[in-house]
């Protein structure tokens, strides 16, 4: 998506062939006004004459007049149930007798009905683009911030368009947080086949931020339904140059279809497993893993380099055939953590916090082991009769599931649900190893790899293994950063940023890095920065605190949904939200003492 003016065709014609040459297949600019929607006239015309074809896509929100404008200039445009013909966000409880909630609807199909006129006329697609951040009041007041209002919404806007006729429909229904993104789509879809409809998916994470967070967001989330089959264009939303999204998703789906034509894998889905709504696997709790604890990290420090101050420290680390002399003196670290060592079998001495790792060969040695905490390496093949009454017999053996075969996901997935079928109760750790020399390709291939098993609530812990030539504790931060994506746990700031678009009317980019900079420190909190009002207070629901833009030059500040000071100058505006946030920290409402 464009964030140059839409009304400043030679920035937007001159981004476009960015986008196109860094691989992107649709260009989407936001329209506004009128104005902007009749521009796309000219910057439809400017990029054929330079021979490019890509599709066009107008972002509409709050005008359908201006939707009505920008089909007969684009090829597609993209409306918000959310703001469409309801009015905006108020964010109060009202309530609606049936009746009047019926004649509500009634208002969406009025004028809704000559809109697909026009795009009949035009030939012109149409996206239905639900986001978390701007459902509306009406929604709100029956479904709540749920995944079940998200698809209302979406279905009342489908049931017109079946009813007319009209099947040039794409979907999109995104949010900012991935487990509600994931499990939206996963009902959309059941509802939709309910339905008897089959429409296109567009798949995204809006708001994911830049850098390694926002990597880490969209291949988790999009990643884990492209697993399923699910979904049929994407847009990776960076805080980034639109055409530093493109390479990502790109090797994001090059990654996914890797898969294509993989072995069968055998497997038969647990009995109450429940894929629209998961719950965490129930597992006995072996001293830190399992038993509803905080997934736990595991790491390879074979080279036996650990540092006090590190932000990420593993919980476990596996060293091998032999204990490093130096771990040996760093079992617990200044804060008092105790790291647990994990040893292969046949070198463990009984060392305290070492905890020895089996191979399924290796199963007459668990009842003579004294350890806490055993270890089991095994394959979904190797889970045979032998495994499955060892495990029943000793509850203290951690599962580590681990897969060669081209749909790792699947195999480890088949793995647990046998698990569960077979009523065993021990915790299970997901190994994932690469070979990569490049940082983004391993946040996005284990990203993808990983996000269906966390999403199901599969997941006691990950075991992250990279033999390329990337350090072990950046190997480790992408560990940490993935459960925090996942919303299993929280440990850094987490920042809710939009891309930006036309719409915004700051310097986003500079503004996100001098927020980072200032807050980076201030574990467990939450923090959105938007360019405008279009998700800025919704998306941000359970954010503690936001900067969104108001207008040319204006910047309100927000502590969840309320707004605390309004309109304040672009220059002025981060200095006073991190100074409201030092003073509401200081007064005992930290995100951590919340919990």
């Amino acid at each position: 998506m464009t964030n140059t003016p839409t009304q400043d065709t030679v920035a937007c014609v001159e981004q476009a062939l960015r986008i196109v040459e860094a691989g992107g297949e649709y260009v989407r600019l936001t329209t506004q006004g009128v104005r902007e929607a009749e521009n796309l006239q000219h910057i439809n015309a400017a990029l054929r004459q330079k021979g490019c074809m890509v599709p066009l896509v107008a972002d509409v929100h709050f005008n359908p007049h201006v939707a009505d404008v920008a089909a007969r200039y684009a090829e597609k445009v993209r409306i918000n149930p959310g703001n469409y013909v309801d009015a905006a966000r108020t964010f109060k409880q009202l309530n609606y007798t049936d009746e009047e909630y019926a004649a509500e609807v009634e208002k969406i199909r009025q004028r809704l009905v000559p809109f697909l006129n026009i795009c009949k006329e035009n030939h012109t697609a149409v996206r239905i683009g639900v986001n978390h951040g701007s459902l509306s009041d009406r929604i709100m007041s029956r479904y709540g911030d749920t995944p079940e209002g998200m698809v209302e919404s979406c279905m009342e806007f489908l049931r017109i368009c079946v009813a007319e006729q009209f099947t040039d429909v794409v979907i999109s229904i995104k949010a900012s947080n991935t487990v509600v993104m994931v499990q939206t789509v996963r009902l959309l879809v059941q509802v939709m086949e309910q339905e008897g409809m089959k429409f296109p998916l567009h798949l995204g994470v809006t708001e994911a931020g830049d850098g390694e967070d926002g990597r880490i967001k969209s291949a988790l989330g999009i990643g884990a339904l492209l697993t399923d089959g699910l979904g049929d264009t994407i847009r990776v939303s960076l805080s980034e140059a639109p055409e530093a999204e493109i390479p990502v998703a790109r090797k994001l789906v090059d990654h996914i279809l890797q898969r294509t034509n993989h072995p069968y894998i055998p497997a038969a889905q647990a009995a109450g497993f429940n894929y629209v709504h998961p719950e965490r696997r129930a597992t006995k709790g072996v001293e830190r893993i399992g038993g509803g604890q905080l997934p736990v990290v595991v790491s390879a420090r074979l080279e036996g380099n650990l540092s006090c101050d590190e932000t990420f420290r593993p919980d476990y680390i596996y060293v091998g055939h032999q204990m490093p002399e130096a771990l040996l003196h760093q079992a617990d670290d200044k804060a008092g953590k105790q790291i647990g060592y994990i040893v292969d079998a046949p070198a463990w001495n009984g060392t305290p916090h070492t905890y020895p790792a089996y191979q399924p060969q290796q199963l007459p040695f668990l009842a003579a082991c004294p350890a806490p905490v055993k270890f089991l390496f095994v394959t979904y093949l190797g889970l045979n009769d032998e495994v499955i009454a060892c495990l029943k017999l000793h509850p203290e053996v951690v599962v580590i599931a681990q897969s060669n075969h081209p749909n790792r996901t699947g195999e480890q997935r088949a793995l647990v649900h046998q698990l569960m079928n077979e009523g065993v109760e021990n915790p299970v750790i997901f190994f994932a190893h690469y070979a990569e020399e490049d940082t983004e390709n391993l946040q996005i291939k284990s990203s993808a790899d990983l996000g269906a098993l966390l999403f199901d609530g599969l997941c006691d812990g990950i075991f992250l293994y990279n033999q390329g030539n990337i350090p072990t504790t950046t190997v480790d931060s992408t560990a940490f950063s993935i459960l925090q994506a996942a919303r299993l746990r929280t440990s850094k700031t987490e920042y809710i940023s939009c891309p930006g678009c036309g719409r915004t009317l700051y310097d986003l980019q500079a503004t996100i890095a001098r927020i980072k900079a200032a807050t980076a420190h201030l574990k467990g909190l939450k923090i959105g920065i938007m360019g405008c009002i279009v998700n800025g207070p919704g998306e941000m629901a359970d954010a503690d605190y936001g900067y969104v833009g108001a207008g040319r030059g204006k910047v309100s500040l927000y502590k969840q949904k309320l707004c605390i000071q309004k309109n304040i100058p672009e220059e002025e505006a981060v200095e006073r939200l991190l100074a409201f946030i030092e003073a509401d920290q200081a007064t005992g409402h930290s995100a951590t003492e919340k919990g």
